[in-house]
């Protein structure tokens, strides 16, 4: 059965054109401009985005924090409550299960984002695990997400009194309109910007507002066909494209978010014997030099041999040209110039590491 979010009706109304994303009907661009349009929107003003398909669930009781830690990648002991961190939910081989947001409340409570489609097994598996008094709930349909990204996100969410110019990766819990909403200072698409929560029957309310509010600075409503142009460009990874069980966070270049010094985490063993072996393919940013689109699975070639995978391509709004994520072999480094085979026609690319564009989330 395809979901839907509290929003699913406004979309509607808007003329969104929408399609399933992870088991969820979800807006992917709205009449007047579309992807190109909305992309450009959140680079030079504002976007709002309907991410409430986004999972949600709690840790809580005694310990709560210390045992989460001790199932995902990622070393919750680097940051203090109201923080957030990227972190990931890994299987025995390595493999990813999901790649996941989590937001430290306090040592016995701990809430977590995870994508749409892996939200029930990133619960299954911290259920399995939980020792007794540790309470693991999913809450995907409790809450909303809206996301407010852009450089006059400040100027949007002060206009309705809502908390801005908290650190990034970090939260505030308040209420708007009389009811709680949790302002995260976090996003997908390397801009400034917030991501709100709100209770799922105040979602409606909350962005008609924030679609009032954005008007003025030349703000709109954003599908995911932007999200997804926005974080290629800034070269954030997507689950089940370039993650997933056969693509691990070495391979992706996700060890940063890897706690290698704790004493444990699901898939240690075989994530450090992976980084000891420096034989698995790395990801890197492929920018296209000549005429056409990569897309995933194209091939990466050599010399006509090939070396590689992309993993994820688009065309970017913002350079007008064509770049991609993939795979690639060691021997590939950055500065190579490569062909990628688009439906049996060579694109000429070079490899880069990304982002592709330059923007400084972390601005304060």
């Amino acid at each position: 059965m395809t979901m839907t979010s509290p929003l699913h009706d406004r979309h509607i109304a808007l003329g969104a054109k929408m399609a399933d994303f992870g088991g969820w009907d979800m807006p992917i661009e709205y009449p007047g401009g579309g992807v190109v349009r909305e992309h450009n929107a959140v680079r030079t003003s504002v976007g709002l985005f309907d991410v409430s398909h986004l999972g949600k669930a709690s840790v809580k009781g005694p310990g709560a924090a210390d045992f989460t830690n001790r199932c995902l990648t990622n070393d919750l002991g680097r940051i203090e409550p109201g923080k957030a961190q990227y972190t990931l939910c890994c299987d025995e081989d390595g493999g990813v299960v999901d790649d996941l947001i989590v937001y430290l409340r306090s040592d016995d409570d701990v809430f977590l984002v995870p994508n749409a489609a892996n939200t029930a097994a990133v619960v299954e598996r911290l259920t399995a695990a939980a020792p007794e008094g540790i309470v693991i709930e999913n809450l995907h349909t409790s809450y909303g997400v809206i996301a407010v990204q852009g450089t006059k996100s400040d100027e949007v969410l002060s206009s309705l009194g809502l908390p801005v110019g908290h650190d990034y990766m970090s939260f505030v819990e308040t209420e708007w309109e009389g009811l709680p909403v949790i302002v995260c200072r976090t996003g997908y698409t390397g801009e400034r910007g917030y991501e709100l929560v709100p209770a799922w029957d105040l979602s409606g309310q909350l962005w008609d507002a924030l679609v009032a509010a954005a008007e003025p600075f030349g703000g709109m409503p954003c599908g995911l066909g932007a999200r997804d142009t926005l974080r290629t460009e800034m070269g954030y990874p997507l689950h089940g494209n370039d993650l997933g069980p056969d693509i691990t966070p070495v391979m992706a270049g996700s060890a940063w978010a890897i706690g290698w010094d704790k004493p444990e985490f699901w898939g240690k063993q075989a994530l450090s014997a992976q980084r000891a072996a420096k034989e698995s393919r790395l990801s890197r940013g492929l920018l296209v030099t000549g005429r056409g689109i990569p897309r995933p699975h194209c091939g990466v070639l050599v010399d006509g041999q090939p070396v590689g995978e992309v993993t994820s391509g688009t065309f970017s709004p913002t350079l007008k040209q064509g770049i991609a994520l993939a795979l690639l072999d060691r021997s590939v480094k950055v500065g190579d110039e490569v062909v990628i085979d688009v439906r049996g026609r060579e694109v000429a690319a070079t490899v880069t590491k990304p982002p592709f564009v330059e923007v400084d989330v972390r601005e304060s």
